[in-house]
């Protein structure tokens, strides 16, 4: 399985599209900004991240033109951390990217493919039993 996975890797398919390597604390903000605006804490608390992290996580989105810091407009002491024109397109290249099956699934009969689906939602399911 992990031969597998290593063989199909999009890291360096999402860092040719994108420019830059999309470390996994800029890839889980950037997904959960398409959202919608969150404050810093907020975003730290979705990303699983302290606030000095996800500030740094937001410096380097920031200084790829992917978001951008807004007042808050209910607060003005805080700040709203938004996806720019250029995040939602790399949102969704990334998403194309990700998303699209390695070509051996699509050789796999329909009903091989049922039964992997339903293995692997009882294994992100049992992960997420784990985590929580």
């Amino acid at each position: 399985m992990y031969r597998f996975v290593d063989a199909h890797g999009r890291r360096g398919e999402l860092a040719d599209a994108l420019g830059f390597r999309l470390g996994g604390g800029r890839g889980k903000a950037l997904l959960r900004l398409r959202q919608g605006p969150l404050t810093l804490s907020q975003l730290a608390q979705a990303v699983g991240a302290d606030a000095p992290y996800t500030t740094l996580i937001v410096d380097k989105l920031e200084a790829h033109g992917l978001v951008e810091r807004r007042p808050h407009p209910e607060d003005r002491r805080r700040k709203l951390v938004v996806l720019t024109d250029a995040g939602r397109h790399a949102v969704a290249t990334a998403e194309a990217i990700t998303l699209r099956p390695p070509p051996a699934l699509s050789s796999l009969p329909a009903r091989d493919l049922e039964q992997l689906t339903a293995l692997l939602g009882r294994v992100l399911e049992a992960d997420a039993a784990a985590a929580g």
